[in-house]
């Protein structure tokens, strides 16, 4: 018998579940390869059957039947709406028209500001990465964005190397300033402004913003604590909002990820 019919669950399944409760029943999501595909299928086999899922690489609201290897795969077509190209979903953004944008980074701030550039100075970089891709468009155009992220002290930074997708606020100069102040993304891009972060979902906790666009501990994981967490931030966090520990995946939900979403593992692993 698979793991995903016994009182066992992996981490993986834990966070794609954390991620799948974000979605809400008739919203329109923009998904990523990988795991924000699990967790938008998840969400419309348990609580969000009429959500409709937008894959970056040109699908509108296929019904797949089990996990495509990536948003190119034939099977994001499978009875869609929509099988067109990149320029047209891009284009549904645009319009505002997504709802939830799921992403991940290689950095975060504490105002959900994202580096999926380089690390170290951009002309001369430690790591180069793929880069935005559609990243900012994303994370500027929907309404709110998840991102799912691995947990490490070099990755949650006072300051990311590099500025790929402006969070709630970002560093600005003003004519004559020496040195840069945080502004509010909404006061600088007033008419292009439609929503930005509302959670980051990691392998330790889940976080989300508060009023002012600051980041703030949510939940954290099953055998975590909030000192394992701010351990493993640079800034500042906020763990007094702290509400307990992220819910765990039930049996139902652990048997619908393993046995029917993604059968082949080829996100979740036996």
């Amino acid at each position: 018998m698979s793991k995903n019919t016994d009182n066992k669950y992996d981490l993986t399944a834990l966070m794609v579940m954390a991620a799948a409760r974000e979605v809400k029943n008739g919203e329109v999501v923009f998904a990523g390869t990988g795991l924000p595909m699990i967790a938008i299928m998840a969400a419309q086999h348990l609580h969000a059957p009429d959500a409709v899922l937008i894959y970056e690489a040109g699908t509108i609201d296929g019904k797949t039947i089990s996990t495509p290897s990536s948003v190119a795969d034939p099977r994001c077509v499978y009875q869609a709406s929509v099988a067109s190209g990149v320029a047209n979903v891009f284009e549904t953004l645009q319009r505002g028209w997504v709802d939830l944008g799921y992403l991940g980074g290689a950095e975060i701030d504490l105002y959900g500001n994202v580096n999926a550039t380089s690390i170290g100075d951009y002309m001369h970089p430690a790591k180069r990465f793929p880069g935005s891709g559609g990243n900012v468009d994303i994370n500027c155009l929907a309404k709110r964005t998840i991102f799912i992220m691995v947990q490490e002290k070099r990755r949650f930074k006072n300051r990311v190397d590099y500025l790929t997708s402006p969070g709630w606020k970002v560093k600005w100069w003003d004519d004559g300033d020496a040195k840069p102040k945080w502004v509010s993304r909404k006061e600088l891009y007033p008419k292009k402004f439609q929503g930005g972060p509302s959670a980051v979902i990691t392998n330790m906790a889940v976080f989300r913003f508060d009023e002012t666009g600051t980041m703030y501990l949510d939940t954290v994981h099953p055998g975590k604590t909030a000192e394992d967490v701010k351990n493993n931030v640079e800034f500042d966090l906020n763990i007094a909002r702290m509400s307990g520990e992220t819910k765990l995946p039930t049996k139902e939900e652990m048997d619908i990820l393993y046995n029917e979403i993604d059968p082949e593992g080829i996100f979740l692993k036996r």
